[in-house]
Order: structure tokens, then sequence, then C-alpha cells
């Protein structure tokens, strides 16, 4: 006989207000497909202009590696104007910056100066890091170095207004660059009390974040938005395979470019910088398992340690032949595929792994927690059918079951040590965790159910962290 169920009184009878509004991601998305459909109609643009030589129609549709780094323009632009003129997101205490406070130039400008040390010597470490590191300097990382390299002189100069001009506004200006920016010219020592080594620590915990994911994903804009450039809707449509394929590539397009946007536009103006990032080293190692260059080796189809593909030829093969079926199937995936891009496009401009940047409780973060996480693993499950293998070895079947196990359970462990992150920084994510365990359409069952197997509650998510925060 099981337990009455008891509803939590201390759980919100309301699902708390997003930190981020629907419209900032759908503004972005829109820029994007008008970006997308100008670069498809290049050629019948530049012959409607009477382009020559280097701009004709001759040189075909704009899919390069420039266009889609353009797109980012397209994609950005649209957010930011959004987040400042409709939700006025630069007038939010949760900026720092009181735009009321103008302090005297000669009053911040030594402030300026030490925090443009600690930017620059920041930058400059991150360099040597990209310099050191043998995979930045082969494959898809050699468009990111280059695009970098190029944007750095740039970033040196604006930086200088940027700051100068911030600082005069900040309620609190010696935040942790400026504290790097001291250790770095000696002005103070930690004896003193001049010195904060926990600022410094979040300073780096934010910037190893940027420098590490940002590359990764501007490595990744190129091959996706060159596919949905040139797809050809003749051979897509009347095909569930191709139409499969082409629609997932464009979803994985708009998370790619949403969140690297996410991952650079990191501005306090906008209310999108880092709070802080992940101070778990179990956070760190969950999330890093999942990409380059850590990812090598280990998870992945050619012989990796938790290769789940071995003999999986998958879906389109084993379906082959029943039209019907191979439509259906092919639309769980492109709908498992869309709810991980919606996931991206509610996070607007303030897409990033391993960080707080304010809480996210609409769109699909409103049925459970992880969206992005659930989908991604049910499509993979979906895609490869690991437990179907044409090699006639019942030990690969279960071989290619265990490892993608694994890998679930790697994002799991993810997941968990995300909410630890957020529930010890955040009231307004302690409300929305407790408000899922009851309401949420996904995460409530699964947590009534965790309790049938258990046999307890899952307690205060406020004190019962999944893990300890520092």
């Amino acid at each position: 006989m099981s337990a009455p169920r008891h509803s939590d009184p201390t759980a919100p009878t309301a699902l708390p207000p997003s930190d981020v509004s629907a419209g900032v991601g759908l503004a972005g998305l829109a820029g994007l497909f008008v970006w997308i459909a100008l670069c498809r109609s290049y050629p019948d643009i530049a012959d409607a202009l009477g382009f020559d030589g280097a701009l004709s129609s001759a040189r075909g549709v704009l899919s390069g590696p420039y266009a889609a780094l353009a797109a980012m323009l397209f994609t950005a632009a649209p957010m930011a104007l959004w987040s400042v003129l409709v939700d006025k997101v630069h007038l939010r205490p949760s900026t720092g910056i009181d735009w009321k406070l103008s302090r005297p130039l000669a009053e911040t400008l030594p402030i300026s100066v030490v925090k443009l040390c600690g930017l620059w010597g920041t930058w400059a470490l991150i360099a040597t890091f990209y310099a050191l590191a043998r995979w930045y300097w082969s494959g898809s990382y050699l468009f990111a170095m280059e695009v970098l390299t190029i944007a750095a002189l740039p970033l040196v100069a604006l930086s200088i207004p940027y700051v100068i001009w911030l600082d005069r506004h900040l309620v609190n200006p010696r935040d942790g660059t400026w504290h790097f920016g001291t250790f770095l010219l000696g002005f103070g020592m930690v004896g003193r009390g001049v010195l904060d080594t926990s600022q410094i620590a979040k300073h780096w915990r934010a910037w190893i974040i940027k420098g590490f994911f940002g590359a990764f994903m501007i490595s990744i804009l190129p091959p996706g938005f060159a596919q949905v450039v040139e797809a050809d809707p003749a051979q897509v449509f009347g095909n569930p395979v191709q139409f499969a394929g082409a629609l997932v590539t464009l979803l994985f397009l708009i998370d790619v470019q949403i969140g690297t946007v996410g991952y650079l536009l990191t501005l306090r103006p906008l209310d999108a910088h880092i709070r802080s990032g992940n101070p778990l080293l179990a956070g760190w190692i969950a999330a890093l398992l999942c990409y380059p260059p850590f990812v090598w080796g280990i998870i992945g189809p050619d012989n990796q340690v938790l290769s789940y593909e071995l003999g999986t030829p998958g879906w389109a093969h084993w379906f082959a032949g029943n039209t019907s079926l191979l439509w259906a199937w092919a639309g769980v995936l492109i709908a498992l595929t869309g709810i991980y891009a919606w996931a991206t496009v509610a996070f607007g401009i303030r897409f990033s792994n391993l960080t707080y940047r304010g809480v996210l409780t609409n769109g699909p973060y409103r049925f459970t927690r992880h969206p992005a996480y659930l989908s991604k693993n049910l499509f993979w499950w979906c895609s490869v059918l690991p437990f179907l293998v044409t090699t006639g070895s019942p030990a690969d079947a279960v071989r290619n079951t265990v490892f993608l196990l694994i890998v679930n359970g790697i994002y799991y462990w993810r997941a968990r040590t995300e909410e630890a992150h957020l529930l010890a920084e955040d009231p307004k994510y302690r409300a929305y965790h407790s408000w899922m365990e009851q309401h949420g359409l996904i995460t409530a069952p699964l947590v009534r159910l965790r309790k049938m197997v258990t046999g307890g509650g899952v307690g205060n998510p406020a004190v019962n962290h999944p893990f300890p925060a520092e």
C-alpha cells in the first residue's frame, strides 16, 4: 500500500516570471531567417541590381563561412534591440547599473585603467592557451582562430571607451576584472584586504567558459549554414529521410547561431552578463565530457570508449520500404530536434553552459527543467536505435545500449550539477524548482515516480542540493 501523497505547503502556487521574454529569441529567429533568405536569393538579387565582377550571380548563393558569421549579426541585433526597447532590460537592478549615477571621470578613470589591464591580461592568457592547444590549429577550429585573430585588435580598441563609459554608472565597478587587474599590477595584496581572491576565481570561471565554448561554437557555424543555404527543396520534399535530415540540420543551425550569440554577447547593459560560473568541479567534468577535445576518444561512433553506434545503420535502414513509418519516425526526430532548438531560442542572448545568467521559466522550460538534454538524448535513441545491429552479435546490441545509457547518465549528472549551482544562487530558481516538482508536465510525474521508488521526499531544494556549493 503506497504512502498518502501530501503537497508541499512551502511550494509556490504560481510559476515565477522568466528573466527572458519569449520575444527576444523570436526576434533573433526572425533575423536569422531573413539572412538565410537573402543568402539563398543572392543570385537573383545580384542579377536584379546588375552586379558585375566579384558581386555577380556567378558566385552562387552565399553559403561560405563568412556568410555564416554574418548571420550572427542578423541574429544578435534584433535580440539586443528587443531586449532594450521592449523588455527594457537595461533598467533592471540585476544589471548592476544605475543610470542616474554618473560619477566624475576623474573618480572612475583609475578604476577603469586597472580593469582594462585585467581584461587585456585575461585575453592574453586565453590567446596563449589557444596558441599552445594543438587542436585549435586543425580542422574546423582553424576558422574560429582566424575570426578571433581578426577580432582581437578591434575588441581591444572598443573595450577602452566601453569600460570607461560603463564604470561611471556601475554600482560596484570594482568587480572580478578589477581585482584581477589589481593582482597583475601588484597594487594590493590579499593580506591588506585589497584583493578578493573569490572575485578573481569568479572572473576566471566566466572567462574560461567564454573562451572554451566561444571558440567551439564559432568553429561549428559554417557547415550547417552551408547545408541550409545550399539545400534544394526539390530533392527534399517527397523523401522522408532527406526531409528529416534537412529540417534537423536547419534546427541545429538555429541552435548553434543563437547559442553562439549567447556566448559572445555577455554585456551588462543587456542584463546578459555572466553572474557566476558553476563553482562545482563535478559540473565542469560533466559538461566538458560532452565537448571536444575531451569528448574525442570517449563518446562517438569510431571505436571510442562509449561508442554506441557499432553496426547501427539507423532508423532509415530499418524502416526502409515502409513509407508511412518513415514519415512518422521522421516527424518524431524533427519534433525532438525542434524542442532542442526551442530550448536555445528561449534563452535569447543568455545561452551558455555552466553559467548563471538569470532564471528561465517559459518556453519548453515550462514543462521540464532540462528540455534540451531530454530531447537530445531521446533523439539519439530514436535515430540510432542502438539495440538493432547489422553485425548479428547480441553482444554489440547490448554494448551499444549500455553505452548510450551511460551517456544519458552523464547528461543526468550534468543536469544535477547545474541545478545545484542555480539553487545556491537565486531564490527565484528555488521557487521554480519547487513549482516544477509540483506542477511540471514532465518533471512532476518523474518526481512522484522517484518518491515511490525511493520511498522518500525530495525535501527542500533550498538546502538539499545534489552537490555542495562553494
